[in-house]
């Protein structure tokens, strides 16, 4: 009997992703599963209900959806939408498991087995499965045109009969595949593109965008750990580093955050002195904002102006791209899908590094040992 797969509608606000698009379902479907779409779960990523049956996936009520073996899903689950999850069943999806634990712990308390797409490790056999690295291309591609729109001149260098248009200066801060993508974004709209990281095992990717890296005159701890994520700066250090970056911010009409540390707040990078320094007119959008910010006078999910400066916050740039994102998104879920299941039957296998990696709850237990922590502090 063919394991069913279930695809709920998106119900947390501002999301417009859906778990699968038409294609996905239609491989799935041929892979063995049964696929079980919520009605109109993909109209706000433009996949209308006819083109998942077209796939072979059956239109279903929410209720139906959330009853099946495995859910598939984008944003975490809400309280509501755990209790409809059947006990023993396979949740995979975004859970934000080491910043809101709690999720994670009602799930297992519903005897559910929970595999978080933002815990992939980044191995070579689980580059197919990263979630992350897929939608934060997108959102640091977003984030350009975002600042493009916003900032009152042009980004390329233009010479007209009216004289010559400079090139806007574009500063990146992260050099991680959000803002590898945002240096190559601006470097195609024609932006004079800098960009800086603590992780001087990026410079070589910087410039070969095209962009120039900068270099600030401080010693560094090592600054990447086994995960290849940037590990935080010592205080002192990090306080010198903002000191550092004044200058470099101050000269430019855009500057792109993207720091963040898995399971902490962002670390500030752009401090007041900064956005002083910056002229009139000015942006900053910050892509750590879901996590508090990497500028100062960041809010989450609101438009700030200090004095002429405007200051982004945006919470889920992905879901501006939901075809794309959707497609992508689905992609990665599938892969960690299939690498557990033959279509009959899903296989727990804590001897796989990238399931032990990935499962947060199983057998009524919080297992990852990490989220466990955070739980019991």
């Amino acid at each position: 009997m063919p394991l069913s797969v279930g695809v709920p509608k998106e119900t947390a606000a501002g999301e417009r992703r859906v778990a699968i698009d038409p294609d996905v379902a239609r491989r799935l479907v041929s892979s063995g599963f049964s696929v079980a779409v919520e009605q109109g779960a993909g109209e706000s990523a433009y996949f209308g209900d006819d083109l998942y049956r077209d796939a072979g996936a059956g239109i279903v009520d929410a209720e139906t959806a959330f009853h099946t073996d495995v859910v598939l899903k984008v944003a975490p689950p809400s309280d509501v939408e755990v209790l409809k999850l059947n006990k023993g069943a396979v949740y995979i999806g975004f859970l934000g498991p080491l910043d809101q634990p709690e999720v994670s712990r009602k799930l297992a308390e519903r005897g559910v087995t929970a595999l978080s797409m933002e815990l992939v490790p980044r191995i070579s056999r689980a580059q197919k499965m990263d979630a992350l690295s897929a939608m934060s291309s997108i959102a640091g591609y977003k984030a350009v045109l975002e600042a493009a729109v916003a900032l009152p001149k042009f980004f390329p260098l233009l010479t007209t009969a009216a004289g010559t248009v400079r090139p806007a200066n574009v500063l990146v801060l992260g050099a991680g595949v959000a803002g590898l993508q945002a240096i190559a974004t601006a470097k195609r709209l024609g932006a004079r593109v800098s960009a800086y990281d603590i992780r001087d095992a990026v410079k070589e990717e910087v410039q070969s965008l095209g962009a120039k890296f900068v270099e600030l005159a401080f010693e560094t701890q090592q600054a990447e750990d086994t995960g290849g994520y940037a590990q935080a700066l010592a205080r002192e250090k990090a306080e010198q580093q903002t000191k550092l970056l004044v200058p470099h911010v101050g000269a430019s009409d855009v500057v792109i955050t993207t720091a963040l540390i898995p399971g902490r707040p962002a670390p500030t990078l752009v401090v007041e002195e900064a956005v002083a320094a910056m002229r009139a007119g000015s942006v900053v959008i910050d892509l750590a904002a879901p996590n508090g910010g990497n500028c100062v006078r960041t809010r989450p999910g609101e438009e700030v102006k200090v004095n002429g400066v405007r200051v982004f916050g945006p919470m889920n740039l992905p879901s501006e791209a939901p075809v794309n994102a959707s497609e992508m998104y689905g992609r990665t879920v599938m892969a960690l899908l299939t690498e557990f299941s033959d279509g009959e039957t899903f296989t727990p296998n804590f001897e796989d590094e990238i399931f032990h990696s990935t499962c947060v709850t199983h057998d009524g237990k919080v297992v990852h040992q990490r989220v466990s922590a955070l739980l019991a502090a």
